[in-house]
């Protein structure tokens, strides 16, 4: 009986101790952090800016800055869709020794502007959400979306992957990449504002 209550003891405190594969709260605080660091990076770069200068392009070749913004939010939609996806397939553990890259160098990858990716369709700006300032404010519900998630899933997002061009990540470097995607043209915005004839 003794040996009995022991065990029973013994699995109360396992069943108490173990994980099922949650995210650290380092992990959650991290990629929050860096969620609203690229929102408000991309909300000072629009701040005081006319009409004219986010309708603005330097040729038909190049994104005004609020194409810029409704891709963004495209993309902000797109991505954490196919994040969700990739949480249909089982989890594979396994997988893990597949990565090439940990999470800084998959942020610093996509902000990378030297690496180019022709925009897929349902990714490009066509000015569904009205002007500019309407697209953020989708933007912006759709961040806040989200950071929710990441603050209260328990989701498995460590063994489940997804393959981009540039190798396999997990569906958590899929959200940092989906943040890092927002500084990414947040940059290609400061690069409009910097072409000569940019009005003023």
């Amino acid at each position: 009986m003794k040996r009995l209550f022991s065990l029973v003891s013994l699995l109360v405190v396992f069943s108490f101790t173990t994980t099922d594969n949650e995210l650290t709260k380092k992990e959650r605080d991290d990629a929050i952090k860096h969620c609203k660091e690229t929102q408000t990076n991309l909300e000072t770069e629009l701040k005081g800016l006319s009409e004219k200068q986010l309708n603005w392009k330097s040729d038909d070749s190049v994104w005004s800055i609020a194409e810029c913004v409704e891709h963004i939010a495209l993309s902000e939609k797109n991505l954490f869709d196919w994040a969700m996806s990739t949480l249909k397939d089982p989890a594979d553990p396994a997988k893990r020794s597949e990565l090439k890259m940990d999470d800084e160098a998959v942020k610093k990858l996509i902000t990378d502007r030297s690496f180019k990716v022709k925009t897929r369709e349902g990714f490009i700006p066509t000015g569904q959400f009205g002007d500019a300032w309407k697209t953020f404010e989708v933007f912006k519900e759709r961040r806040a979306k989200l950071i929710n998630y990441i603050k209260d899933t328990k989701d498995d997002l460590r063994n489940h992957f997804a393959e981009l061009p540039f190798g396999l990540i997990d569906t958590y470097q899929l959200l940092l990449f989906l943040s890092a995607h927002t500084y990414r043209h947040t940059l290609q915005i400061i690069e409009v504002k910097s072409i000569p004839g940019f009005p003023k």
